[in-house]
């Protein structure tokens, strides 16, 4: 199984980081949330690549992208950056799953260009902008991080994105997340609030989707609420929704095996795919994780 960390490709006028696992014509890429970078897909992409192709990189900004994003940073940016990497792989279509801002980043390339995603996967996600609420919140915690740094904003961050559950029982995790986002840029952080903040609805789109999609959310997810993807839900044809229980916002962490299930039978029944026999290992278990907790 090939199995290639951190590589790099000039594109967009940056250079993206991306890891690639499996093998296969039809890839599918991971675009991961926000203040994350491309190892946070680390249990998706070890089950998956199995048998299949995927990709997984790091916006600009984060993880080992680099680049300009201090003045430019935008969900338009990101999306043209995500259609840069695919030309710039000789990847014509493919199927794309995208986690909350990676979310914002694939609805906003589906709108502008359709004709290169053959499916699509909306985790913990929303189509709606910040309201103006939302939007002095994403001020605050900018001036918050330029003054005092990461240390709270991390703490508050960290403790919206967990179901209960987790931040009780798997401590590990949650220590572990919060290392990453300290250990990201302030200034990647702050610049992508303020993309976040001025990003564009996208509900007023999803009517022109009909490519297979999959929703995913946890049913303890409060940043993007299970409501938001029911609406997709409902406004997305050819669309399946599966809510994962015990599990907040991170249910690819706190829950990957059953979220790593999910994806597993919905790219099994793509037409695209038909032909691709899947041998999943059912024995696969991924730490840390509460899915065998009695709690």
């Amino acid at each position: 199984m090939t199995e290639k960390y951190d590589q790099t490709i000039a594109a967009n006028n940056i250079t993206m980081c991306y890891n690639e696992f499996g093998e296969g014509l039809s890839p599918i890429i991971f675009i991961h949330g926000f203040p994350f970078d491309k190892n946070m897909w680390q249990p998706q992409a070890a089950f998956l690549s199995e048998t299949l192709h995927i990709i997984t990189y790091d916006v600009r900004g984060f993880g080992k992208s680099t680049g300009e994003i201090i003045r430019t940073a935008s969900i338009d940016l990101f999306a043209e950056d995500l259609i840069a990497l695919m030309d710039g792989l000789y990847i014509e279509k493919a199927v794309v799953c995208g986690f909350s801002m990676g979310g914002y980043i694939l609805l906003n390339a589906v709108k502008r260009f359709p004709d290169r995603f053959s499916a699509l996967i909306l985790a913990d996600t929303q189509c709606i902008a910040d309201s103006p609420e939302g939007k002095e919140k994403r001020r605050e915690a900018m001036l918050e991080i330029q003054h005092y740094g990461l240390v709270l904003f991390t703490k508050n961050f960290t403790s919206k994105i967990f179901s209960n559950a987790s931040i009780k029982y798997n401590k590990i995790l949650v220590k572990t997340v919060m290392n990453e986002i300290l250990n990201t840029s302030p200034e990647a952080i702050i610049a992508t609030l303020n993309a976040l903040a001025n990003r564009k609805e996208m509900c007023s789109s999803l009517a022109q989707i009909s490519v297979p999609t999959l929703i995913i959310c946890g049913n303890e997810d409060i940043l993007t609420p299970v409501e938001q993807a029911e609406y997709l839900h409902k406004n997305i044809s050819n669309s399946t929704l599966k809510i994962i229980t015990k599990a907040g916002h991170l249910a690819n962490l706190e829950m990957p095996n059953k979220y790593n299930k999910i994806i597993y039978e919905f790219i099994e029944n793509l037409p695209h795919l038909s032909t691709i026999k899947l041998y999943g290992n059912e024995n696969l278990v991924i730490e840390p994780s509460l899915e065998n907790s009695t709690n």
